[in-house]
């Protein structure tokens, strides 16, 4: 990881209007910005196409196709099968490693490549409510926020029916998330499992990990954390918070491409302990041995099922070299740095338009999008899709702005958000 000093934007921080034009502001702002450089690195950057949602699909790598080529011809064509033993059976393992040392806090050992994001939620939260229901038959509810990401509601839903558990739903407001009042209020003797968003996918909000963690630990409860808006864009600690669980997805900050497959973290405390759903193959004790009975493997390997998903792994290592030289304090500075302009363009233009703030307005409680409200907002985003500015839309009347730190400049977001007022006026 980068030893260079997190970068300060403070210096340009202070150009308020009318002191200085929002024009000025983001030429001050790219001029300073010491990962500016970077966003040459992505594919699409130099056009005048304005990318809002790298929350929800990250730009390509221009290293990712050259890499990609390589692998067909060279690993895949040239070694054929011989792969498996030469590298691709320990690749899960060791890309899964690199994105626990560069983004997660997590010392090797405790993350692996996997499915998909669902699946992965699924064998890690059934596991821990097996696991918690095993030592204490009372313990049968699992907590989460009614207003998390729609998987994750989905999945507490079909588990607690499939093993005669309870939901406990955590209302919020929906510019916010889970803080530790209202989990306070929800855990208690019988929680088993709390799954929680540590960005919320709706209003960006980001919660306490580590104070969110030692509540359901003091309840006596095991927490899964989806990490899916946070990894690559918010520095996380998931030893130092004393996490049990996580999963997240690599196809937004991690720049994985569609459907690039998931990561799950297990804490090495639980590995032994947990038994995952899903037996397949690949996540048994001797792999080829084709035995009559499974046996599951050590270590991360049990969270394994079929054989693993080899070409789509390869696209994501070109973000994790640029976040390698970033470091991540880097990234998070620069992304509160653009969510903070962000936040002003917006009081600028939006606002006398009605439109209104629906993301915590301090930096601290906000991970890398915000999120606009207005009525229009619906047609406002198809009608900026026609246009070559694309953010995305969430009920109700949310325009999300994703901020990819990497690839996104302060130029392109005040385009962007210039574009939005636009259409604003035009759908009013």
């Amino acid at each position: 990881m980068s030893t260079d000093p997190t970068p300060d934007f403070g210096s340009v921080d202070a150009l308020q209007v009318p002191r200085a034009s929002f024009e000025a502001q983001a030429s001050a702002l790219d001029a300073d910005d010491p990962l500016a450089h970077h966003r040459s690195a992505f594919v699409g950057a130099e056009t005048a196409l304005v990318y809002f949602d790298g929350n929800s699909l990250g730009r390509p790598p221009r290293a990712t196709a050259d890499r990609l080529a390589r692998f067909v011809t060279e690993e895949w064509g040239g070694r054929l099968i011989r792969g498996w033993d030469e590298q691709w059976m320990q690749l899960p393992f060791a890309i899964g490693d690199r994105i626990a040392a560069l983004t997660l806090g997590a010392a090797s050992g405790q993350t692996v490549i996997g499915d998909s994001t669902t699946v992965l939620l699924y064998k890690l939260l059934r596991a821990a409510l097996d696991a918690q229901m095993n030592l204490d038959p009372q313990r049968v509810e699992i907590v989460v926020g009614r207003d998390d990401f729609p998987t994750d509601r989905y999945l507490v839903e079909g588990i607690a029916a499939e093993r005669g558990a309870r939901v406990v739903w955590v209302d919020v407001d929906t510019s916010r998330g889970v803080d530790a009042d209202l989990l306070r209020a929800a855990v208690g003797d019988r929680t088993a499992v709390v799954l929680l968003s540590h960005v919320s996918y709706r209003s960006g909000y980001l919660a306490d990990g580590a104070g969110l963690t030692r509540i359901a630990h003091d309840a006596g409860a095991l927490v899964l954390w989806d990490l899916c808006h946070s990894a690559g864009s918010v520095p996380i600690e998931l030893d130092a918070w004393g996490a049990d669980l996580a999963v997240g997805c690599t196809y937004k900050y991690l720049n994985g491409g569609p459907g690039s497959p998931a990561f799950a973290y297990v804490a090495a405390r639980h590995q032994h302990a947990l038994t995952q759903p899903v037996q397949g193959w690949m996540g048994a004790a001797d792999v080829f041995s084709m035995g009559p009975v499974y046996r599951p493997a050590d270590g991360m390997r049990r969270f394994l099922s079929g054989t693993p998903p080899v070409l789509a792994m390869i696209a994501m290592q070109d973000t994790l070299d640029l976040l390698e030289e970033a470091g991540i304090d880097a990234v998070r500075a620069k992304s509160v740095a653009l969510t903070e302009f962000a936040v002003r363009v917006a009081d600028g233009i939006l606002s006398p338009l009605g439109v209104t703030f629906a993301s915590p307005r301090d930096a601290a409680e906000r991970g890398g999008h915000v999120t606009l409200s207005h009525p229009a907002m619906r047609a406002v985003t198809a009608r900026l899709w026609q246009g070559d500015v694309i953010p995305d839309y969430r009920d109700p009347h949310g325009l999300r702005i994703g901020l990819s730190p990497l690839s996104t400049s302060f130029a392109e977001t005040l385009t962007g958000l210039r574009a939005v007022a636009d259409a604003v006026r035009a759908e009013s």
